[in-house]
């Protein structure tokens, strides 16, 4: 009698934690490789969430600039389609990641945050095209 309890208990908590992180938007943080294969295979949105200065110097092409720092941020954001996947990425990996979190709180579906940032991307496309 007592295990057909902990069992029955167990079955409930797993249905009621899965039905409740099944309906929850996630990120997913990814290599260069993956992101090319993201945006080659679905309708992304590139986001570079540095300033305008480091977006101008060099940037992933297709990328929108929407600065994480600006005093606008919460209103840029508004521009993107919640319903579209989202790639960001930032310098190194550490804005991209806090912006990610503000996506996921605002309602967005699919985030995808560029594991080491644009430095990252530099490294392995010189790499790639040795």
């Amino acid at each position: 009698m007592k295990k057909s309890t902990i069992v029955i208990v167990l079955a409930l908590m797993i249905s009621v934690f899965s039905c409740s992180t099944s309906d929850k938007s996630s990120i997913t943080v990814v290599s260069v490789e993956e992101m090319q294969t993201l945006i080659a295979l679905e309708n992304v949105q590139l986001v570079d969430v540095r300033t305008p200065a480091e977006h101008n110097v060099g940037h992933i092409s297709n990328s929108q600039n929407i600065d994480y720092n600006s005093p606008t941020f919460d209103d840029d954001i508004t521009r993107l389609d919640k319903d579209k996947p989202v790639i960001l990425y930032c310098q190194k990996g550490g804005r991209s990641a806090k912006c990610a979190d503000k996506l996921l709180e605002a309602g967005f579906k699919k985030i995808y945050d560029l594991k080491g940032g644009f430095s990252e991307w530099e490294h392995v496309d010189l790499k790639l095209n040795l």
